[in-house]
């Protein structure tokens, strides 16, 4: 059984009324090839609540890779190569390695066929809609995969001060 997530926190953590709209949230070129592959893995998401496996998809839309094989025989490495972040269960970690592709960051809705935004994923690691992040989009990939989700951040110091205040380190 999940547990219950406390999402109060979400309009006032997430929005601001002052933005028209969000910013990095434009979505990467791919291979023409891998737009088959996602739109396949997404629908296959959405149909069964979770990513193929290599092994679950046809055999024309295997990548032309070694370790390909290995995968769709023996489950081995990459064997879950294309990831849909399922819309009805929590986001695999948001990792750097986004920056090199979007292969594990399949966007949920088959229709839009793409692997996550920036802000897609900044959203996930819990960043507000505020947040700007500068450089080019790989730059940008990294800095949200190598952050600290700045919820997690705000939760954990705010039981520091409780403990801080309860000890009479700080007023």
């Amino acid at each position: 059984m999940a547990a219950e997530v406390d999402v109060s926190h979400a309009h006032k953590w997430y929005l601001d009324s002052r933005l028209d709209g969000v910013c990095n949230h434009f979505s990467r070129a791919h291979m023409e090839t891998d737009l088959f592959r996602y739109v396949y893995a997404a629908s296959f998401a959405k149909l069964l609540q979770r990513s193929p496996l290599l092994s679950e998809f046809p055999t024309d839309l295997l990548p032309d890779h070694v370790s390909v094989n290995d995968a769709v025989a023996n489950g081995g490495y990459f064997s879950d190569r294309f990831r849909v972040q399922v819309a009805s269960k929590p986001s695999t970690t948001i990792v750097s390695h986004i920056s090199k592709d979007g292969h594990y960051y399949i966007h949920p809705d088959p229709q839009q066929c793409r692997s996550l935004t920036v802000r897609e994923a900044a959203r996930l690691q819990t960043f507000p809609d505020n947040y700007f992040f500068c450089g080019p989009r790989t730059s940008q990939y990294i800095q949200v995969g190598n952050a600290v989700p700045p919820l997690l951040a705000c939760q954990i110091g705010e039981i520091v001060l409780g403990v801080l205040q309860d000890a009479g380190a700080i007023k």
